[in-house]
């Protein structure tokens, strides 16, 4: 029997650990044909949103998987009914394109999840969730283990000590996070940026500067390095 042809896809990319794993994830699975990342980002200040990663960071990050990278421009601040619009334009975009699936690395939020199968329930794309409902503790460990490595690009000091912005994702944070946070950073506890990985072509260098406060935030400014 013919095997079906892979279902073109493009994936929510956060910059992150789990956005990195999703793509393994897909990228494994040949039902999938990922061919391009997707990120909100806000222009003013030049950064990925939520992450604060900079933009040239991101599209490092593209090129080293060898994807197309499409921007959502987003304001700032930026209320939910401009947050719709610039999805629906990107949405428009994508169906334009023959896609037919648009992948999300959320793990277990489902108010989240209902949210995106929300957002695309009138179009010709259907959501997918390829990491959902990982144990997270045993997720974290998986990614360490299999090469992918992140920093901590952002940090919620409400949730989580501002000293863990600009560390290595590895066992050792893993074992000195709080009780209470999750090893994935899942609720917002903190956010990541991948550089290393079986996802990547080449490892990104990437050098850890300050800790800056923005927007009730703490962030880990981080620098392409030589």
């Amino acid at each position: 029997m013919k095997p079906a042809a892979a279902r073109r896809t493009w994936l929510s990319w956060s910059s992150g650990k789990d956005s990195a794993w999703a793509l393994e994830t897909l990228r494994r699975d040949p039902t999938y044909d990922v061919s391009a990342l997707v990120t909100t980002v806000a222009p003013s200040q030049g950064r990925v949103s939520i992450h604060g990663v900079r933009l040239e960071l991101l599209r490092s990050q593209a090129e080293a998987i060898g994807l197309p990278l499409h921007l959502v421009e987003l304001p700032s601040p930026c209320s939910n009914l401009q947050y719709e619009e610039a999805m629906a334009s990107l949405i428009a975009l994508a169906e334009h394109e023959g896609v037919e699936l648009m992948a999300f690395g959320d793990l277990f939020l489902t108010d989240i999840r209902a949210y995106r199968e929300k957002m695309l329930a009138a179009t010709r794309i259907d959501p997918v969730f390829p990491i959902w409902g990982l144990p997270t503790a045993s997720l974290a460990n998986a990614m360490i283990d299999t090469g992918l490595r992140a920093v901590i690009a952002c940090v919620d000091p409400e949730q989580l000590d501002p000293a863990f912005a600009g560390r290595q994702f590895d066992r050792a944070l893993l074992r000195e996070l709080p009780a209470g946070v999750d090893p994935c950073g899942e609720r917002g506890e903190f956010h990541t940026f991948a550089y290393a990985g079986p996802m990547f072509r080449q490892p990104l260098s990437v050098v850890v500067g300050a800790r800056i406060e923005r927007d009730d935030a703490i962030y880990a400014e981080l620098a392409a390095g030589p």
